[in-house]
């Protein structure tokens, strides 16, 4: 990078999303060895993948950021034909990996891609663009707005046949909000939240696993060593953490009691380990990453870029969307789901995603045109 993109470069942001990576890679490195030394007899091998998964997204965020935004708004639609396909493929027996009963990986060599993750990022780019395109039809009318709905749903039954509720949940809850933030009437958007809570109820009805997993929810105690396992389990870490843990790498519930230490259920090891002082860190970390990608998207509005800013609301959305979701989950607070923490969980694929989306939001930033410009230009307009 030249002297000039240095100085453009979103620091506040770009070390943010830098300490979620160290918490991740030091959270992860303590709650996989066990795990990692079990299955692969190396018990590094989860910590030297995530570095892998590292150096990838970090590769995926330089190509994002040099990527001019007019690129991604022309390339929109394609992006989303490509996630339409990738999830299209991962459907198809043979190709789709199968895990724990759920279709939702693409093997690729050395690694696992999830879809599901690529298609957050093209739906909100090409919400956004649409968005500027088309704007006023969909703030005016249910015609216009039934444009985007159409394809939103038929992304939501795609990952439901896989199934990943909890993805589907995401990609809807942040296009709703996307929409409302563009300015659709609120009588609208409540009405489509209204119709997608309804189903998801009818959904969770009509499949004895998710039932399952609500009743859990409600009472774990009912089913100690069944359903409830998992979730108090992670409740007695939250528990052991205290005031200020037990240390980096003195977690017990790692050791095999907490399935899914080192990737749905990270936080939990991360409270037990560095207790409420270290988990309400990550809390505020988060809150600021996503206060900042709000400001950066306020001021691409203020300048008139419609598409950049619609970009940082959908991206605060997913970020801000999973984090909850995901805290929420291990302590208890919202019934399980499958959701990675952003830049702390073990996965390739929401690593890499989320590095892509850091990229393009830093882009945004760097292309915003300094104050003292805007009232130079000002000033000749008014003369």
């Amino acid at each position: 990078m030249n002297r000039q993109s240095r100085q453009s470069l979103d620091t506040t942001l770009l070390w943010l999303a830098l300490a979620l990576m160290a918490i991740g890679l030091v959270a992860i490195s303590s709650a996989s060895v066990s795990h990692a030394e079990h299955l692969y007899g190396n018990p590094w091998r989860q910590t030297l993948r995530h570095m892998m998964y590292l150096s990838i997204g970090f590769i995926c965020a330089s190509v994002a950021f040099f990527t001019p935004l007019s690129v991604w708004r022309k390339a929109s639609p394609w992006l989303l034909l490509l996630a339409i396909g990738l999830l299209v493929a991962v459907l198809v027996p043979g190709v789709g990996r199968m895990v724990n009963g759920s279709q939702r990986w693409l093997p690729l060599g050395p690694i696992n891609f999830q879809p599901s993750e690529f298609a957050k990022l093209a739906m909100v780019v090409w919400l956004s663009g649409f968005l500027v395109r088309q704007g006023d039809q969909v703030r005016e009318s249910w015609k216009g707005l039934a444009k985007p709905i159409a394809v939103l749903l038929f992304l939501a039954l795609l990952l439901l046949a896989e199934p990943d509720f909890g993805a589907t949940v995401i990609l809807l809850g942040t296009a709703f909000g996307l929409l409302f933030m563009a300015g659709v009437r609120l009588v609208y958007v409540l009405g489509l939240v209204a119709l997608a809570l309804g189903s998801m109820v009818a959904m969770v009805y009509a499949a004895p696993y998710r039932m399952q997993r609500l009743m859990a929810y409600q009472d774990p105690w009912a089913d100690p060593f069944g359903s409830g396992f998992q979730l108090i389990q992670s409740l007695i870490a939250y528990g052991r953490g205290e005031w200020f843990g037990v240390g980096l790498g003195n977690s017990i519930q790692k050791l095999f009691y907490l399935p899914e230490a080192h990737t749905d259920f990270v936080f939990s090891i991360w409270a037990e380990e560095t207790g409420l002082v270290g988990a309400v860190a990550v809390i505020a970390i988060f809150a600021a990453l996503v206060a900042r990608i709000m400001w950066i998207g306020y001021q691409a509005l203020g300048q008139n870029r419609i598409f950049e800013g619609y970009l940082c609301f959908g991206f605060a959305l997913i970020f801000a969307g999973q984090a909850f979701v995901n805290m929420g989950v291990s302590s208890g607070l919202l019934p399980t789901k499958g959701l990675t923490l952003p830049f702390i969980s073990y996965g390739g694929s929401s690593l890499i995603v989320s590095c892509m989306m850091l990229g393009i939001l830093l882009r945004v930033e760097k292309d915003r045109e300094p104050t003292s410009k805007r009232r130079v230009r000002r000033k000749r307009v008014e003369a």
